[in-house]
C-alpha cells in the first residue's frame, strides 16, 4: 500500500532534521560550544592561534581538532563570517519539550519571549543574551518564518545559545495556549496599545508572563493578537521613535522584573 503524501513528507522532514548540522564560528560561540556536554560535536577546524587561545576548551571537549591554514580556511562559511580562526560543525540543540522547558524551577516566577516571524539571526542571537540575562525560561518561535539556529545567530549571542533555551516548534498560536494554559499571561508588544508593559503587570508580576514580540515592520499577525491575553507597548519620551525588536525584547524584560 503507498504512503499517503503527508507521511513520506513528513517521514523526509525527520531524516533531513536528523541530519542537518550548524557551523558554529568565532572564539566565544566555539568556546562555549565546546564546553556544552549537551551539544554533539563533530568536527573543530582552528588555527593555530585559535588553538592556543582555546587549548583548555578543546581538551575539556575531547574532540580532536583539525588544524588550519588561515589564510584558506576551510569551513564552509559565507566569505564574510568573522571566524577568528575556529569553526566547529555541531548538531542543533534539543531542549526538550515546551511544557518541561517552561515550567517554573523552585522560587521562580517564569518569564518567557515568543517571536512572531523574526528572522534576522541577529536579532534573535540579541535576544537570546537579554533572555539569559533576565532570566527568562526561553525564547520561542516557529519553524517557519524564523531565524533557525545558525552560526550568525550563535555569534551574537555570544555564548548565549548554549545555555538560553532557544525552541522552535511547529505553531506559535499553539504554543501560546499551551503556556496560557499552564498559566502565563500573554502580553503581546503593540505600539499602538494603550498599556506601557509596566502598567499591565503592576500587581501582577508574581505571574508567569509570556512576552510576544513582532517583527519589525508588519508586528504580531491577527492570530498572534487574537491569542494574547493583552496588548502593551513601551513608553517613549516623545511621539517619534521606535526600538528594534531585541531592544525591545530587553526592556519589556526588565519591566517584567519583580
Amino acid at each position: 500500500m503507498k504512503k499517503p503524501k503527508w507521511v513520506i513528507e513528513k517521514e523526509q522532514g525527520r531524516r533531513a532534521s536528523a541530519a542537518a548540522t550548524v557551523w558554529l564560528f568565532g572564539l566565544h560561540a566555539v568556546r562555549d560550544a565546546l564546553r556544552n556536554p549537551a551539544r554533539t560535536k563533530l568536527r573543530l577546524l582552528v588555527t593555530k592561534n585559535a588553538y592556543d587561545k582555546l587549548a583548555e576548551d578543546i581538551a575539556v571537549s575531547g574532540i580532536e581538532p583539525e588544524m588550519a591554514d588561515p589564510r584558506k580556511f576551510p569551513a564552509p562559511l559565507d566569505p564574510q563570517s568573522v571566524h577568528q580562526g575556529a569553526a566547529l560543525e555541531v548538531k542543533p540543540l534539543d531542549w526538550g519539550p515546551l511544557e518541561q522547558v517552561c515550567m517554573a524551577a523552585d522560587g521562580q516566577v517564569p518569564r518567557v519571549v515568543l517571536l512572531d516571524r523574526v528572522t534576522d539571526p541577529h536579532n534573535v542571537g540579541a535576544i537570546l543574551r537579554s533572555a539569559e540575562v533576565f532570566g527568562a525560561r526561553a525564547v520561542i518561535a516557529p519553524h517557519r518564518h524564523s531565524a533557525p539556529e545558525t552560526g550568525a545567530l550563535a555569534k551574537t549571542a555570544s555564548g548565549a545559545l548554549e545555555r538560553q533555551p532557544y525552541l522552535r516548534i511547529k505553531n506559535l498560536a499553539d504554543a501560546m495556549e499551551t503556556l496560557k494554559s499552564m498559566g502565563y499571561l500573554m502580553l503581546g508588544l503593540d505600539g499602538e496599545a494603550e498599556q506601557s508593559v509596566a502598567q499591565a503587570v503592576e500587581g501582577r508580576r508574581d505571574r508567569a508572563i509570556a512576552l510576544v514580540l513582532g517583527a519589525e515592520g508588519p508586528g504580531l499577525r491577527q492570530k498572534t493578537r487574537e491569542t494574547c491575553d493583552q496588548l502593551v507597548k513601551i513608553d517613549a519620551a516623545g511621539e517619534f521613535g521606535s526600538l528594534n525588536v531585541s531592544n525591545a525584547a530587553a526592556v519589556a524584560l526588565y519591566a517584567t522584573r519583580e
